[in-house]
Order: C-alpha cells, then sequence, then structure tokens
C-alpha cells in the first residue's frame, strides 16, 4: 500500500519563496528553499521566507532537502531552515554548493553537511531511488529531480529551457536522461510555470547577443551593461562581446566575481586571459572598456543610482557613455528601478533597455512544456512555481495534449494532493503554511505588529511625552515634556501640545487620587485617551509614546 503526497509551503500563486514537498509513505524530501522580496508597502523587510513549522515538526522524517540550483528564490531561506533544523541532508550540485557554502561563512553557522551530487546520477537516499536529469537555466549546474516510488516516479523539473545550441556542459539539458526517467513510468510531474503564457519555445529568444552586438559595433565611448549576477548564462554571453570587440571587462560586483572564480574553479567557464580589470585597477579616464555592474533584486539599481548621483567612490558616469539595462526589474523592486533609470538619463548620454518582451527570461515556454510533458508522459501533472494565472495556463497546456482535468492538480501553498495505490485522493488536507518576514538577519514577528508600526510611523508620525513622578508619592515633579514628530507643528499647535500634557496628568492624578496608580496602566490609558484627541484635532492616528519616569527623591 503506497501513499504520496505532494505540496507547497511556499512558491505557488507568488514570484519566489519556492518550497516544494514530495512524501513518499513517511520519508519527506524537499525541493528548494527560497525567498521572495517584499512588496513595497513591507517597510524595512529585506525578504520573505517560508515558515518551516511543517517541517519542524515532522524533522525526523526528512530525507533530503534538494536544492536545484543557485538561485535566491529557490535557496536564499536555506540558512535559515539550517539554523532551525541544525544537520538537515542537503543534497545540491558543486557550484551551488560553493554558493552555498560562502552563505553560510557569512552566516557563521558551521552545523551543517553538504552531499555534492552530479546533474546526471542515479544514487539511494535510504530505501528510495533518486534520479537526477541536467537543464539549461541561466545559472550553471542546474538539475532536475526524481523520486521513485512504488507507482512510478514523482519528478520535479526545477527551471528549465530546451536549448540545442548550447555547448557549455554545465548548462546542458540531457534529454535522453529526461526519456529514460519516462521509460520506468512518471506517476507525477511538477513542472514550472514562470513561462507558461509565453507561446513558442524560449530559445533562442534567452539569449541577447543579437540585440546589443550592434551597439558593440559602434560604441566609441565607454560601455556599461547591467546584470542579474545570478545570471550567469547571460554574464558569459557579455564577456564573449566583449573578447570578440577587443574591450577590457571590469567586473562591479563581488559576488558575480566570486560566482565566475567558482565557474573556472569547476572547470566551467574561465574569462579569456588579459580580459577582465580588477575594480582596484579601474580608472574613470580608461576607454575601451565594458563595465558590467550586478547585484542581485533591488541592490543592482540601488548601485547604478548611486553612480548616476555621483555618491560611488569608483565610477562617474560621462554624457559620452552608452549604458545597457539588461536586468528588467523583478516584482518588489519596480519602485527603486525606477529611481535609477530617471537619474541615469541626466547623467549618460545613451541609455538603451533589452526588451523584456523579445528577450525571454530562462523559463520553460509553452512548446519547452509541452515537450517535457510529452517526453514524461506523466499519469498527473502539477504546475508549480508561479503566480496563479501562470499556474493555471499551465494547466491548460496539459489539457490542450488531452491530459482531462481529474489528471491535472493545481494547488495553493499548504494544500496537500494525496496518491494513494497510484490514485488521487479527492479530498484535499491542508499544513500549516505562512510568510516569514525577515528584517537584515532577524525575524519580525509573525503577526505584523512590527510592519504596522513601522507604517503609522511612516505615514502618520509619532508623539513622544515624558513626565516625571517621585517614585514614593506619586507627585508629578517634571514635564510633561511634548515632541512631536511628522504630525504637527508644534510652533502652530501650542493648545494640542498643551491639552496633551494635561492629559497625561489628569491620568496619573486620577489613577493615584483612586488608589489604582500603575505605570504601566497609566501609560495604556493615556496612549488611549491622547490618541482619541489628537485623532479629533488632527485627522491623524499618530503613535502615542508616552514615558513616565519615576525617581527617588530626597525628603
Amino acid at each position: 500500500m503506497s501513499k504520496v503526497r505532494i505540496f507547497a509551503l511556499g512558491g505557488l500563486d507568488e514570484d519566489g519563496k519556492n518550497m516544494y514537498i514530495v512524501q513518499n509513505d513517511d520519508d519527506i524530501f524537499v525541493m528548494e528553499c527560497g525567498m521572495k522580496y517584499p512588496e513595497t508597502e513591507q517597510l524595512g523587510v529585506e525578504m520573505i521566507i517560508p515558515d518551516f513549522k511543517y517541517l519542524q515538526e515532522n524533522k525526523n522524517k526528512i530525507k533530503a532537502i534538494f536544492i536545484t540550483h543557485g538561485h535566491d528564490d529557490v535557496m536564499a531561506a536555506l540558512p535559515n531552515l539550517v539554523e532551525e533544523i541544525p544537520g538537515v541532508p542537503l543534497y545540491m550540485a558543486p557550484f551551488t554548493a560553493l554558493t552555498f557554502e560562502r552563505m553560510m561563512k557569512k552566516s557563521g553557522n558551521k552545523d551543517y553537511k553538504i552531499h555534492r551530487i552530479m546533474r546526471n546520477a542515479t544514487f539511494k537516499i535510504g530505501k528510495t531511488e533518486i534520479r537526477t536529469f541536467g537543464t539549461t537555466q541561466s545559472i550553471a549546474d542546474g538539475f532536475g529531480v526524481a523520486i521513485k516510488t512504488d507507482d512510478g516516479y514523482v519528478v520535479y523539473s526545477s527551471e528549465f529551457i530546451v536549448d540545442y545550441s548550447t555547448k557549455n556542459e554545465a548548462f546542458k539539458m540531457d534529454i535522453s536522461n529526461v526519456t529514460d526517467i519516462a521509460s520506468e513510468g512518471v506517476l507525477a510531474l511538477m513542472c514550472e510555470s514562470v513561462g507558461a503564457t509565453r507561446e513558442g519555445h524560449s530559445a533562442p529568444h534567452h539569449r541577447i547577443t543579437e540585440s546589443i552586438e550592434p551597439y558593440f559595433e559602434d560604441t566609441t565611448g565607454r560601455l556599461f551593461i547591467t546584470l542579474f549576477n545570478q545570471n550567469i548564462f547571460r554574464v558569459i554571453e557579455v564577456i564573449e562581446l566583449a573578447y570578440k570587440y577587443n574591450r577590457k571587462v571590469m567586473i562591479y560586483d563581488k559576488e558575480l566575481r566570486e560566482l565566475l572564480f567558482d565557474l573556472g574553479k569547476l572547470g566551467y567557464y574561465h574569462i579569456p586571459a588579459g580580459l577582465e580589470i580588477a575594480p582596484s585597477s579601474f580608472n574613470n579616464d580608461m576607454e575601451n572598456i565594458l563595465v558590467i555592474i550586478a547585484g542581485t533584486g533591488s541592490s543592482i539599481f540601488k548601485k547604478v543610482h548611486r553612480i548616476a548621483t555621483k555618491e560611488d567612490d569608483t565610477i562617474e558616469f560621462r554624457h559620452s557613455d552608452t549604458v545597457i539595462i539588461a536586468s528588467p526589474a523583478v516584482p518588489g523592486t519596480e519602485r527603486e528601478e525606477a529611481a535609477m533609470e530617471d537619474d541615469l538619463y541626466k547623467e549618460a548620454g545613451r541609455i538603451l533597455t533589452v526588451d523584456a518582451k523579445r528577450t525571454y527570461t530562462m523559463h520553460a515556454s509553452k512548446e519547452d512544456l509541452k515537450m517535457m510533458v510529452y517526453l514524461m508522459k506523466p499519469k498527473y501533472y502539477v504546475p508549480v512555481k508561479g503566480e496563479y494565472r501562470q499556474l493555471v495556463a499551465n494547466a491548460n497546456i496539459a489539457l490542450d495534449m488531452g491530459y482531462k482535468a481529474d489528471k491535472i492538480i493545481v494547488l495553493d501553498n499548504g494544500l496537500v494532493a494525496t496518491i494513494q495505490n497510484g490514485k488521487l485522493e479527492k479530498n484535499f488536507e491542508e499544513v500549516p503554511v505562512g510568510d516569514i518576514l525577515v528584517d537584515g538577519n532577524d525575524k519580525l514577528d509573525e503577526s505584523g505588529m512590527i510592519l504596522k508600526d513601522r507604517e503609522l510611523l511612516s505615514t502618520d508620525g509619532a508623539i513622544i511625552i515624558g513626565i516625571v513622578v517621585n517614585h514614593a508619592t506619586k507627585e508629578i515633579i517634571g514635564g510633561p515634556d511634548v515632541q512631536s514628530r511628522g504630525v504637527i507643528y508644534l510652533k502652530d499647535a501650542d493648545y494640542i501640545v498643551k491639552q496633551i500634557g494635561n492629559i497625561i496628568e489628569e491620568v496619573i492624578n486620577e489613577a493615584v487620587k483612586e488608589n489604582r496608580y500603575d505605570n504601566m496602566s497609566c501609560r495604556s490609558e493615556a496612549r488611549e485617551r491622547i490618541s482619541r484627541y489628537v485623532m479629533r484635532e488632527t485627522g491623524k492616528r499618530p503613535m502615542i509614546l508616552p514615558a513616565i519616569v519615576e525617581i527617588n527623591t530626597k525628603e
């Protein structure tokens, strides 16, 4: 009697935060552990990661965490998971492992163990056979995972495109391996959905060489290009163009230089000898140079914005410069991208943007997805990784290929599809899911109170009221002192300030008279009364911060 459960703790109906679970009887296999960028109103939040509650409660059942490639949306939350569940078994390819080791070095956590696996391999974890197959995506060493169950493989595609022109082994897709897995029978195929609304194949539209090469041909001044540092495929394209047109290259991003060093260390790719100039050797007067400005998420836009506003120590734009923006805004970074572009037009001579509608991201488009479904011939099809419209578009692809609706499983985060003895059960149970908000290196409260406070401060401001009382007699001996930030201009509102002071005095005196004085209770009561008063007078709901300081005095 076999029982397979498929569900997601993140990644469905959202962009990022990917985490998918296949539970084969009691054995739990996890694919990905990623983050997503916050919305603009989530003030001070650095990233959003999945809630690991289910994994914590079932940590003894976890057999493997597979990280299929080195992108933030599938790997950035892994240090957080390792901190919460030390010693959890990690499986990833060599290039991804080097990136993760750097992440862990920064966090200072040494309590982890990586199992390095190859992109096309067959091995066992406990009693379960696992197969991996190489995929073509924007970063090296990407792979998909096939988990063998009594009723066939459950396959997770990871990101992929079908590109027969890829020559670099670290980026090639092994289609023969895919067909070999299919020949043994596929129970369920979990396929990415990000590009499911795009017609045709992603290749060759994923390449930018054709669209930017004319600028290498006709530009006599300096060339700058913005790139996401985790899009290694595109970075290599640009470096090869610079080599072809005899331009020196300066890579302005420490993380990208480290990634390229890792590529060379593993023998995947070497920058042509003599081409690169180190940032320490860069001079702003240099000509005939290509500067690659790279980063992740909004950091790249902030970096270019800093250069455009003359706040950068290394680079200063000239009116003779050509800047190519090849890093389109991702959800949550649109504001930073717009600010960057606005200031860029004031400084650089020619600004060019790679058209995101014509130059595809390296995710499977409709024909790529059809090919994967056609080769795998799964019994059940499970669209994953994408916003809801993309999941539905992916499901429609399977419908168009002849799959009936009862063989296509569209899930929400936390909704569990159970396949018992090879047959999908009609009732779907749920597991706990949620967002964990990360501020720097610390988690914010899950209730969102800190965010609410930040939003309040950013819109309605704050009023701080200080008053000093005798600890023994509770007599007011100092203040009240009222400070307003972002609420009212104090010189024009003396009567409001005076009344705020009167309110806190009244609260304390009444409490003492009625023999119920308590510092915390009085602060709470004063906060409530002042808040109502300020709302009536100003129409605002600022944060009210009363401080009652008790001191001992000599008689």
